[in-house]
């Protein structure tokens, strides 16, 4: 996976983030707002941690390749999963379509970088 997906693919999810957030503001108020960009961020944060830890693997062969692509796959998924959890129990005025629908859709996002052909 190249550097220019991923960088392509954070700024698709940051600017659907700012979409989601002005349409949850629009549509209910700040709290929709901030449960909109706090999804957008949960994965936004998470696709980083990704690049960093398959960057810093340095893959040299097919196989070391795909352990990286498991490990960095493998932090990303943890790392989504605390801060759901963090978010979910902290957050008590959540509204949850503005949150899970942002979050939903850049999760999608992130798979245009296994499209990216560069």
């Amino acid at each position: 996976m190249s550097t220019p997906a991923i960088r392509r693919v954070l700024r698709w999810q940051a600017i659907v983030t700012v979409a989601g957030a002005a349409l949850a503001f629009g549509w209910a108020g700040g709290h929709a707002a901030l449960s909109a960009v706090l999804g957008g961020i949960v994965n936004v944060s998470a696709v980083v941690v990704f690049a960093v830890v398959y960057t810093l693997s340095r893959p040299v062969s097919g196989g070391g390749t795909v352990a990286a692509l498991i490990r960095a796959e493998a932090l990303k998924i943890l790392v989504i999963v605390g801060q759901l959890a963090v978010i979910l129990a902290t957050y008590k005025a959540i509204v949850p379509v503005a949150f899970f629908a942002t979050f939903v859709i850049t999760v999608l996002l992130f798979r245009l970088a296994l499209l990216d052909r560069n």
